[in-house]
Parts: C-alpha cells; structure tokens; sequence
C-alpha cells in the first residue's frame, strides 16, 4: 500500500509540475496541456490504426533483440574461446558503442528497407551489451569448478549447464535488462529517422511534421508506457525462468 501511495504521489507530483511549465509557457505548441494529452491517448486507444502501429514496433524491435541476444552470446563465446576472434572481432564492439545510432540508420536505409531499419538498428545496438557482459561472465568463471569437471570427466554439456551458466547468468540478467530498454529506444528513434510505416515511430515524425504537439506528447507517453510494461513482464518472466533453472539443477 505503501509503495502505490509513494507512485501514486511522485505522479501527481510531476502532473503538477508539467500543468504549472504550461500555464508559465502558455504556448500549446511548444507544450502541450495534460487534461488534452489525456484525452488524446483516449481517442488513440479506440482507434485501429494505434493498435496495429504498436503491435509492428513491438515486433520488429523484439526481433532484433531476440536476435542480438543469440549473437551476442554465440561472439562472446568465439571470443574468449579463441583468440583470433577476439582480435577480429573486438574492434567492431567499439566502432558500435561510439557511432551514434542516426549514423546507423542512414547506412542502413541506404541498403535495408525503411521496414527492417528498426530490427537490424535494435540488434545493433544490443548486441555488444550482451557480447561484453556474457564475456565477463565467462571470463569470470571459476577455475577450481572447471578444473574438478576435467578432473571427473564431466561432458561439455554438463560443464556448460552446472558451471558455465551460473557463473554467466548474473552478468547475462544485467545486460539483458538493460539491453531491453535500449533496443526499445534505439529501435522507436529509427522508426522516427527512417520514417517506418506502420510504427510508433512514424506517429511521432507525423505529429512533428503537423506541429501536432498534443499528439507527439501522446505518443511519447505511449513510448514511456511500452518501454515499461515491457520490463516489467519480460525481465520478470525471465528471472522467473532462471531461478526454476537453478532450482532444477
């Protein structure tokens, strides 16, 4: 009860604070008034077009997600395996972490489709988040444990299952939850720079380009709401699965 009436309060603080920035403003261009914002999601939630824009962002940038989670693992792996891959392939983790995601998105409008852009730029963007903290994590295994798997022949399945996995699935949880967030957020602005068709993102570049500010704050918060429950399930349901994992073995 507690902690509704702690969430219930700092939002109706912040309700507050954005009624009072649009009376001081007093300029529905530039803000836009919560009471109006409101009943526009309203009005967009009864509305096809909302769900089917929403439905196709989730997907495609859960597509480049599930995608960078595989590859991320499978390169984090070849690279602490083998130290030619390590020496190839390290490089490109760093050309990805300091090239701006709208450097990305024009590349690859020149060569993908405007309706891919928003996957490939989600997996782009994860993957070295996943790559670098799964290589920590095995990096981080102990050798005592891998040691006594040689020592009683365990199979490679087995050292994988008992040791690997538990040594890397902390490192694994924190870039997967911190992964999501960003794949989401990388993946909604390449909808916006690409201009994707049925997407959130496209709303949005719409909105600015009608200088509809009620709408663009709308979806925004229709970003913010995604992004959350989206979190909230996906991670939960994941460390639900993990801790049944480690129950199991």
């Amino acid at each position: 009860m507690k902690k509704i009436l702690k969430i219930f309060g700092v939002l109706v603080f912040w309700l507050i604070t954005w009624q009072l920035v649009y009376f001081l403003v007093n300029q529905e261009l530039l803000v836009a008034s919560p009471s109006e914002v409101f009943f526009r999601l309203l009005e967009l939630f009864g509305t096809t077009k909302f769900w089917t824009s929403t439905f196709f962002s989730i997907i495609r940038i859960m597509q480049g997600f599930v995608l960078a989670i595989l590859f991320g693992v499978i390169f984090a792996w070849l690279t602490t395996q083998y130290k030619l891959f390590s020496i190839i392939f390290s490089p490109v983790l760093t050309v990805i972490k300091t090239t701006p995601v709208a450097s990305f998105v024009v590349l690859a409008l020149v060569f993908i489709k405007s309706f891919y852009v928003p996957s490939f730029i989600s997996f782009l963007m994860v993957v070295p988040i996943i790559w670098a903290n799964t290589k920590e994590g095995i990096k981080k295994t102990d050798v005592k444990l891998l040691e006594m798997a040689k020592v009683f022949n365990f199979n490679k399945f087995t050292v994988l299952r008992k040791i690997y996995i538990p040594s890397i699935m902390p490192h694994f949880m924190s870039a997967f939850t911190v992964g999501l967030g960003f794949a989401w957020k990388a993946g909604v602005a390449a909808e916006v720079i690409a201009n994707t068709q049925l997407s959130i993102g496209s709303e949005i570049y719409i909105s600015k380009i009608y200088m509809d500010t009620v709408s663009l704050f709308s979806w925004t918060i229709v970003v913010i709401i995604i992004s959350l429950l989206l979190e909230k399930v996906i991670v939960k349901v994941t460390k639900k699965l993990v801790l049944k994992y480690n129950l199991e073995r």
